[in-house]
């Protein structure tokens, strides 16, 4: 077995992966074909990733003209500790209230773990009048735990 194989995580290990983390770095195109990277929160909905952004956001802007993402979750300070999932993807606009509001949620919980959603609501109402949210659909995923290579 080649190392890049042995150090690729299972299915049920980037799902478990990715319900643990908080942040992740997307990867956007901006106009001129270069990269648009931000740290954000993310949700989870059925395993995909969501986001949401204020609807005037360099990324929003970059999204309606490409879809195309990556999303970068990952951990670890030392090389034998490095874990991640890289996802490549396409992001679908959610502009449905209630759902953006959902995603909104999600996300704020990443945010402040452990505070009770009826706090979290507020916020979520206050600042989804000028949000949008996404749904990532996966294309590729690439994964590595380094732990695994002692």
């Amino acid at each position: 077995m080649n190392q890049r194989a042995r150090i690729a995580m299972s299915d049920d290990e980037v799902t478990a992966f990715l319900q643990e983390a908080r942040k992740l770095q997307l990867a956007t195109i901006n106009p001129d074909g270069t990269p648009h990277l931000v740290t954000m929160f993310y949700g989870l909905d059925q395993g995909r990733i969501t986001f949401w952004t204020y609807a005037k956001a360099q990324k929003a802007r970059n999204l309606e003209r490409d879809p195309r993402v990556t999303c970068l979750v990952e951990t670890g300070d030392d090389y034998g500790e490095l874990r991640g999932v890289l996802l490549y993807g396409e992001a679908k606009r959610v502009d449905e209230r209630e759902h953006v509001l959902a995603v909104g949620l999600q996300v704020a919980r990443r945010m402040t773990p452990g505070v009770a959603d009826e706090h979290l609501l507020p916020y979520v109402e206050q600042t989804g009048r000028k949000r949008v949210a996404y749904i990532v659909e996966r294309t590729k995923v690439v994964s590595w735990d380094h732990r695994r290579l002692t």
